[in-house]
């Protein structure tokens, strides 16, 4: 996954950049990594699997990127998931921002813009493709004092 989604999760996970491990035929090459608010980190590897409690709130430090585009000022990663597999790497971000999704949408819009990559608004969505190729969607909703919204991305290297 080339530079599409980099999370940093305060200092105990310093990046998540997971390639697909090819299967061999010696057992499942998949990669799955998630984890929440709640500090739980879960993991499924092909050597290993399990659970890690990170401080409650660290998740708020996440961050990702797209093409040099950054979350918006103010919001926070509030869980993700990465899942590699032979098929391509799916990344799921979900996150809040402290305003309403119209104004959510347009700094996309506008970033992307800056970056040259194309980007459209579609129903409650921002969605193009990456410099690599790679499609994503950020939807975003209403929620209390601000927006709720998701990134998925999937690569196929």
């Amino acid at each position: 996954m080339r530079a599409v989604a980099v999370l940093l999760l305060a200092g105990c996970v310093a990046a998540c950049n997971v390639q697909a491990k090819h299967d061999t035929g010696n057992g499942d090459g998949n990669v799955a990594i998630s984890g929440g608010e709640d500090g739980k980190l879960s993991f499924d590897l092909p050597f290993a699997k399990g659970e890690v409690k990170l401080p409650q709130g660290s998740m708020r430090n996440g961050e990702f990127d797209i093409d040099g585009v950054k979350m918006f000022p103010g919001g926070h990663v509030t869980g993700f998931a990465v899942i590699a597999a032979d098929k391509g790497t799916d990344v799921d971000i979900a996150f809040h921002a402290p305003a309403p999704p119209d104004k959510v949408r347009a700094y996309f819009i506008d970033e992307f813009g800056k970056k040259g990559v194309e980007a459209s608004v579609s129903g409650d969505a921002v969605t193009g493709t990456s410099k690599d190729g790679s499609p994503f969607e950020i939807h975003v909703q209403p929620v209390g004092g601000g927006s709720q919204g998701s990134v998925k991305i999937h690569s196929k290297d």
